[in-house]
This record gives C-alpha cells, sequence and structure tokens, in this order.
C-alpha cells in the first residue's frame, strides 16, 4: 500500500482496478459537462419556439444555474462524508440525467427553467464525492494526474456534446437533443452502481460529524486552501468572463462565420485538455522527485503568468493566424490549475471532510468565475464603449486576462503554508 507525502495510504486496490474506478467517475464527469453544455447550442431554437428575451436565455444559462450548481453542492458533499459517496453519487447522476430529459418536455419557460435547476442541483453532486473517492484510491503523489485525468471529462464533453447539439438539432430537433443528452448518463449511474466498491476511508472521524457548513470555516482558516481557492477562482473569472465574448470578438476582430469559429472552438478545448493533463502530470512528478508539495502551487501558478501574453496576443495580435495561435496557447496554460488544486482540496481536508472540501473549492470557482466573470466582463465592456467605441470589446478582454497576475499572487502565497497545512489536515 503505497504512502503520500501526507503519510496516508491510498486505498485497498490493485492498480488496475483503482484505474478503472477513475475511468467511470471520467465518464460520469464527461456525461456531467455534455448535459450543463448542449443548452448554449440550442438557445436559437429554444428562444424561437418561447419567444424569449436575453435577459431570460441569460438567467437559463448564467447564474440561475451557477446558483443552485454552487450552493447545492456543499449539503450534498455533507451527506457524502458522512454516508456512501458511490451511492450518493449514483443518485446525483440519475437525478442530472433524469432532469436533463424532462428539459425536452417542457412545454414553458417556467418549467424549463425548472428542469435546469434540477439539472444544476444534481450537478452539484458530481463532483465532490468523486473527488473524495479518488482521494481514498490514489495517494497524494498520484493524485494530481488522477484528478487531472478526472477533469478532462469538461473537454471531452465539450467536444461530444457540442457536436451533438448542433448536428442533433438540425436533424431531430432541439427536444430530442436533451433525450439523447441524458441516456449515457443513466448508463454510468448503472456501471457505478453495479460495478464500484467504496473503499475505506483513510482516517476515521475522531468524533462526531459536524455539518457540511460547520466545516467551511475549518478549511477557509487554512491559509493555503484560502490562497488556492482564490487563486483557482480568478483563474476561473478570466476564463469564463473571457470566453463568454470570444465568438463576438471573432466575428467582429477578424470577420469569422459560425462554423469557423466552431472549428476553433475544437481546437483550443483540444489545447485546454492537453494542458489539463499535463497540468496534473507535472505537478505530481515534481513534488515525488523533491518531495515537496509546493510545487502543485507553483506549477500553476507558472502557467497562469505564462498564459497571460498568449492571451493578449489573442486579442491584440491583427493577424487571425497569429490571433488564433494565441488563443491556443492560452487555453493550454489556463487549464494548468485543475489537477492541482483539486488534488490540494484533497489534501488540505482531513479525510473526513474532503468531499465538502471539494464543494467549497467549487462554490468559490462556480460563483466568482461563471457567475460573475461574464458579468464582470460585460460591465467592463459597456464602460468602454463611450471612450473607445469599436476598441471598447478587444481592450475590456485584454485588460480581463490581466486578472491572471492576481491569481498568480495568491497560488504564490498558497505555496507558503501549503506543506504545513497538509501536515494539519493529516492530524485531523
Amino acid at each position: 500500500m503505497e504512502q503520500g507525502l501526507d503519510g496516508q495510504a491510498a486505498g485497498p486496490a490493485t492498480p488496475a482496478y483503482r484505474n478503472y474506478v477513475l475511468f467511470v467517475l471520467f465518464l460520469g464527469y464527461v456525461s456531467n459537462s455534455i448535459d450543463r453544455g448542449i443548452l448554449g447550442i440550442l438557445m436559437p431554437p429554444i428562444q424561437a419556439e418561447f419567444q424569449l428575451s436575453y435577459t431570460q436565455l441569460g438567467l437559463l444559462g448564467g447564474i440561475a444555474f451557477a446558483l443552485f450548481y454552487a450552493t447545492f453542492g456543499i449539503p450534498i458533499a455533507g451527506l457524502a462524508d458522512r454516508t456512501s459517496r458511490k451511492w450518493v453519487l449514483t443518485v446525483c447522476i440519475i437525478l442530472w440525467s433524469g432532469m436533463t430529459a424532462l428539459c425536452g418536455l417542457a412545454s414553458n419557460f417556467p418549467l424549463l427553467m425548472a428542469a435546469r435547476i434540477g439539472t444544476a442541483v444534481g450537478e452539484a453532486g458530481g463532483s465532490p464525492p468523486s473527488h473524495s473517492l479518488i482521494a481514498d484510491y490514489f495517494p497524494i503523489e498520484r493524485r494530481g494526474t488522477a484528478l487531472s485525468i478526472y477533469a478532462l471529462g469538461v473537454s471531452i464533453g465539450g467536444i461530444i456534446g457540442l457536436p451533438l447539439a448542433g448536428i442533433g438539432n438540425d436533424m431531430w430537433g432541439w427536444r430530442t437533443v436533451f433525450f439523447v443528452a441524458a441516456l449515457p448518463g443513466l448508463f454510468v449511474a448503472l456501471l457505478l452502481a453495479l460495478t464500484v466498491r467504496e473503499p475505506a476511508r483513510t482516517k476515521r472521524p475522531k468524533t462526531r460529524q459536524a455539518s457540511a457548513f460547520a466545516a467551511i470555516p475549518e478549511l477557509w482558516r487554512r491559509p493555503a486552501f484560502r490562497n488556492m481557492a482564490v487563486a483557482a477562482a480568478l483563474h476561473a473569472f478570466v476564463w469564463y468572463g473571457a470566453s463568454n465574448f470570444n465568438s463576438m470578438f471573432l466575428v467582429r476582430a477578424h470577420g469569422m462565420s459560425t462554423s469557423q469559429i466552431g472549428s476553433w472552438m475544437a481546437v483550443f478545448a483540444l489545447a485546454g485538455a492537453a494542458g489539463t493533463f499535463l497540468g496534473g502530470l507535472l505537478s505530481d512528478m515534481l513534488a515525488r522527485r523533491r518531495g515537496d508539495a509546493r510545487y502543485y502551487m507553483w506549477v500553476p501558478g507558472t502557467a497562469a503568468m505564462i498564459g497571460i501574453p498568449f492571451q493578449l496576443t489573442g486579442y491584440l495580435a491583427p493577424a487571425a493566424a497569429l490571433a488564433m495561435a494565441g488563443f491556443a496557447g492560452s487555453a493550454f496554460c489556463a487549464s494548468f490549475y485543475l489537477g492541482p488544486a483539486f488534488a490540494m482540496a484533497q489534501a488540505l481536508a482531513s479525510p473526513r471532510r474532503r468531499a465538502v472540501a471539494a464543494s467549497v473549492l467549487l462554490f468559490v470557482q462556480t460563483m466568482i468565475g461563471l457567475g460573475l466573470g461574464p458579468l464582470g466582463t460585460g460591465v467592463l465592456i459597456d464602460g468602454l464603449l463611450p471612450s473607445l467605441g469599436s476598441d471598447a470589446l478587444r481592450t475590456a478582454l485584454a485588460l480581463i486576462a490581466l486578472g491572471n497576475l492576481w491569481a498568480g499572487y495568491h497560488y504564490w502565497r498558497a505555496s507558503r503554508t501549503v506543506r504545513r497545512d497538509i501536515a494539519a489536515a493529516a492530524q485531523d
């Protein structure tokens, strides 16, 4: 049984079986990403059928989803920490898949909104128990790589889901797309229920488990966790804030068609997938070879700094080819933080708090990134319009890219206490 930098052992499973568990959890995250992401492609036919305003569309796909996704993650994670993570995850997959199918049956906007909120609640219970299971199957030196592989579900889900939504809408209509997208999750839930074992936790609670919300101050008092969460949230703010307006930028700055933009977005998703995997792999490799957990903060912090000139090139380059190279490099660097951040959320929490730690990290990322990133960027663009006119969009997006300087500062702050805080978590 392998011992980690935190002094704890991985779960009692063969390498082949724990890799199989990781694969099943990855499939669940792919399903999660597909069901969450297809709405963006299906908005035009939904708008036409229900005669919706853009404000209603923004409410449907933005803050309403983010609010329920982020908020419900914490109590669901607390339930997973007190009970079986496997069964909590199974129920959540069934819930988000079922609610996705119900989106296809909605006869009006309020019913569609209710189904999307149900999808958000189900998806809120996806990652926290998955992260906790991975933490008990993999030692800390392999956890960054494992969680990076898991995080690839976002990119793979996008690569599968976006073409599914676009082509499926043309062939079958938007309602059928929701039904088809729901099917993979039901298969994964069955696979999870029948073939994945709930591992023994690496350490049993010494006292009665406190509520999920009571655990938040305990986690937040650890400087490494607090600074890492802020850094990851700022990373997400830049990513969501800029990407929400990238299509508009490419149309206005380079005269691209939507089909051209879709093709390039697929390339950027592949670059992001490579960065996601390499970020976890490199953090694990350096931390293991040097015996120093600070690399889990240094690697994503360095990537955030390197990504800034790539992102600025994407927005400021006059030639489309150079701009596309900048966007690809930016997507590659921007994804480095996922694996290390997920891994450190587990290492910086006691074993009885791991699902809650994942949910707190996701809450901060979701509310600041998905919830406030697009809003803040839009406000900045509107504020610059009177003085800059047509250059307001380009300038605002370039300024948002500089937010990663702030993220890098918090990664550095986290690195100063991460070893001490990991040791303290292992003693809880």
